[in-house]
């Protein structure tokens, strides 16, 4: 009896763990996604269904997380937590429990493709002091030649965190709707605003804190001790790209388009410097640094105006700047915009914002190297087969006369 009754027991143990730890659960999900998923929740591509079988293959959930928890330091890192219907497509669901490195429930739109195939292919190349493996067997040989299994990857990795972005408002309202939680505090944490706040990820207008430019210009009035902290995280964090020296020839930079900044070449104010670090370069591989204090980026800052080599302009004569003007006006103003500040007609069509010539100049030899070979990875193509030399030495020292000029003044 005694055997019995054990054996009884073991067996209603089991069925009630399996009901509570496995079918109620699953039930409770698909519920809370049906109820909150939009009604044409975006798929994978052909591409990302792949990417995701390499990704499960190469082990990446061992070490990435794909959710966001109902925790403050996750939401003030990474955005929303994740809702159910986020994952319901998943199966077998690739979570992960280990945060070796960061989470990528929210990876879309954060990094850019050439970024992506230069860290799969030697990690340490742009984050310095990197624990992840190399994937060289991903790529022929470079990181500029990826395979297709490395075109899936990345594929798979810009939808994590899209279909929910894509819902938009609407999406958020549906939800909420469907979770009729009101009164439920964790369940309201799952729409905190912002839905993706990536600290890397690039804002094309985003809105530098006020905060951030002080410390800069405090920074700069104290630059003898901001110095050696800021050569420290520099090297830590942007000579991988930019290179020791600030020349951009940094290990990662010949697989990345368009190239890092040559530091050494452009001088630049700190209004730049700030909005370049705090909102990263959009349609490029500079992504933001919003994850820094103030005082680091503001000390990283130092260091980049040390790179530069200020040359002083000679007095020019009126005839050069004259046809400088008339060349400016004539082919550049559409994505420049006519005070130089980057802000044409066009520019908001463009993938990567001109430059604004009031807030950065280029040295001459980089003005001249630009107009000739234009910038790979840009809309600046060359202009050679448009202009003569003698138009071409005009504008380049026309476009450097906006730096630090007062807005409305024209030059």
């Amino acid at each position: 009896m005694a055997y019995l009754v054990a054996s009884v027991g073991g067996v209603l143990f089991f069925v009630m763990s399996v009901t509570l730890l496995g079918i109620w659960p699953k039930r409770v999900l698909e519920a809370q996604s049906a109820a909150m998923s939009p009604e044409n929740a975006l798929g994978m591509s052909e591409s990302a269904r792949r990417g995701r079988v390499v990704y499960s293959r190469e082990g990446c959930a061992y070490c990435h997380t794909q959710q966001v928890r109902y925790l403050h330091a996750d939401m003030s890192r990474f955005g929303a937590p994740t809702l159910a219907w986020e994952g319901h497509l998943d199966y077998p669901h690739l979570w992960g429990t280990r945060r070796i490195g960061p989470d990528l429930s929210r990876a879309t739109g954060s990094r850019s493709e050439d970024w992506h195939f230069t860290h799969l292919y030697s990690p340490r190349t742009v984050v310095t002091g990197s624990v992840m493996p190399p994937y060289p067997w991903l790529f022929d040989g470079a990181a500029a030649r990826p395979r297709q299994d490395a075109r899936d990857l990345v594929a798979y990795l810009e939808t994590l965190g899209r279909a929910r972005e894509i819902a938009g408002p609407e999406g958020e309202s549906h939800a909420r709707e469907g979770c009729n939680c009101p009164d439920d505090e964790m369940a309201q944490m799952a729409f905190h605003e912002p839905l993706n706040a990536h600290p890397a990820r690039t804002r094309r207008d985003g809105i530098v804190p006020a905060e951030l430019m002080a410390t800069f210009r405090s920074a700069r009035a104290g630059i003898n001790d901001s110095l050696p902290r800021g050569r420290r995280l520099y090297t830590d964090h942007c000579a991988s790209c930019h290179g020791s020296g600030g020349a951009g020839d940094g290990p990662g930079a010949a697989s990345l388009r368009p190239r890092p900044a040559n530091l050494v070449e452009h001088e630049y104010s700190d209004a730049r410097l700030a909005e370049a670090m705090w909102n990263g370069v959009a349609g490029s591989s500079m992504p933001a640094w919003r994850d820094h204090a103030p005082n680091d980026l503001a000390a990283i800052g130092a260091v980049v105006k040390a790179f530069s080599v200020t040359r002083p302009i000679p007095p020019l004569p009126e005839s050069l700047v004259e046809a400088g003007a008339r060349v400016y006006g004539s082919n550049c103003v559409q994505c420049h915009g006519p005070q130089g500040d980057g802000r044409g007609p066009a520019a908001a069509e463009l993938t990567m914002a001109p430059t604004n010539f009031r807030e950065q100049r280029p040295s001459l030899d980089e003005s001249l190297r630009a107009l000739r070979n234009g910038v790979d990875g840009t809309p600046m193509a060359p202009w050679t087969s448009r202009l003569d030399a003698a138009e071409i030495l005009a504008v380049a020292h026309y476009v450097r006369g906006f730096f630090g000029a007062a807005p409305g003044s024209g030059r």
